[in-house]
């Protein structure tokens, strides 16, 4: 690998790489570190035969260094601590099948760019106020749709525990966004 190689794709690539890092670990800090590592592994590793793009190679490093960070700096919560008193009554939400009693209010993308960020910019507070594994929990499920085996294993914990942990981020994200996007109180 040379070093005009790696200079080309820092500049080509490390501006992608940072967005997709600091999405995942919402720490500028952390993710200038895992770039870094990423180019620094790049450099170390004869790996890179031109079966991918570079980019899609770098991207795969990435992943790794973001995986480690998260399983490093992540301890496991149990799902009880997760809940407050306050959000102890969402099963009022469900009728005895786990269908929603009263379906959520409809969301229409704005149309509006301007409107559209405003949406993104609480949407990304309302992540924000989710415990940090919460929020990694739901962007892979249902952001980027990334299937269960994949998240499970990503975060170091099982099935049922996913399934508890999205719940219970879908409905934290429901609740302020409803307060914060839509105006509506209790």
């Amino acid at each position: 690998m040379s070093n005009q190689n790696i200079h080309d794709w820092l500049n080509q690539y490390g501006d992608y790489l940072y967005r997709f890092a600091l999405a995942r670990l919402r720490d500028p800090h952390l993710a200038e570190d895992v770039v870094q590592e990423t180019f620094l592994a790049a450099i170390k590793s004869p790996d890179f035969a031109g079966q991918s793009s570079p980019r899609t190679w770098l991207t795969g490093i990435l992943k790794h260094k973001v995986i480690d960070v998260m399983r490093k700096n992540i301890r496991e919560v149990a799902a009880s601590d997760l809940m407050t008193d306050q959000d102890a009554n969402m099963d009022e939400f469900f009728d005895e099948t786990g269908h929603w009693e009263e379906k959520p209010l409809a969301w229409d993308m704005p149309q509006d760019a301007l409107e559209q960020k405003q949406f993104l910019g609480t949407l990304q507070s309302c992540m924000d106020k989710l415990p940090a594994k919460l929020a990694q929990l739901f962007l892979m499920r249902d952001i980027q749709e990334s299937d269960n085996e994949e998240i499970c294993k990503e975060l170091n914990i099982s099935a049922t525990n996913a399934w508890v942990m999205l719940y219970r981020a879908r409905m934290g994200l429901r609740k302020c966004l409803e307060i914060n996007w839509l105006g509506v109180s209790n």
